[in-house]
């Protein structure tokens, strides 16, 4: 008996094509295995942390992949999916990134971002030195694509851009906690420097850097407490 394998479709540009339906059948969960997932979910969740300090251990790299992959499923403006994630792991490059976004920072906390800036970062204790750049084993580097290029040239613009890249980014955030490991959001502002050091063409502006890796054994975390359900949420 022959086996066959699974071919993954690859995507193509879809502008102006005509709607095609496709069948969307999941099966229905019970109410009692949703209520069950659902407060596992919320459980799991509520432990994720924003880590700064990271141990330099290895981590599985099909992890991070899947972790990618999972952020790739998320909802865009008309489907254009524009994202671009950079898994940095070579150590001179994350190096170089470390220097250029120090540099930024240096700037910032010197007077750049402003007293009552300054004020709202006071509890969370950051300051301009980002040793989790080079301390952490890999970096994913989110790129948001402003526009489509083709082969030929043409230029497509992409929609809800922000939004859209948003979303994926925190896909990403969950799926990287759900797997068991820890990262952080830094946003180096300003950020022209991640597209020159990574090579990354025009068309791409840099959204976020993650270090992803485990906890050093001895990392601390801010005393921070969460809104509440009912802080946050309005039922009409």
């Amino acid at each position: 008996m022959s086996e066959t394998t699974a071919v993954t479709p690859q995507w193509t540009p879809t502008h102006g094509a005509p709607y095609q339906p496709v069948p969307y059948r999941p099966v229905r969960i019970a109410a009692e295995e949703s209520l069950a997932r659902a407060a596992r979910l919320r459980e799991r969740m509520g432990e994720r942390r924003t880590v700064r300090r990271f141990s330099a251990d290895p981590v599985p790299e099909q992890v991070v992949r899947d972790a990618i992959a999972c952020a790739a499923t998320a909802p865009s403006g008309a489907h254009q999916q524009p994202w671009t994630f950079v898994l940095v792991k070579d150590p001179e490059v994350r190096r170089r990134i470390r220097e250029a976004a120090e540099h930024e920072e240096r700037v910032s906390y010197d007077g750049r971002l402003g007293e009552e800036w300054l004020a709202a970062l006071r509890p969370l204790g950051t300051d301009a030195v980002k040793t989790h750049m080079t301390d952490a084993p890999a970096l994913v580097v989110v790129f948001q694509q402003r526009y489509w290029v083709g082969e030929d040239g043409a230029r497509r613009k992409h929609y809800y851009v922000d939004e859209s890249v948003g979303i994926a980014v925190g896909m990403l955030l969950s799926a990287l906690h759900l797997s068991g490991l820890a990262a952080l959001i830094h946003t180096p502002s300003p950020m022209r420097f991640l597209r020159e050091v990574l090579d990354r063409p025009e068309n791409e502006k840099a959204f976020a850097v993650i270090p992803v890796g485990y906890p050093a054994d001895d990392c601390q975390v801010p005393g921070l407490v969460r809104k509440s359900l009912d802080q946050v949420l309005v039922e009409i």
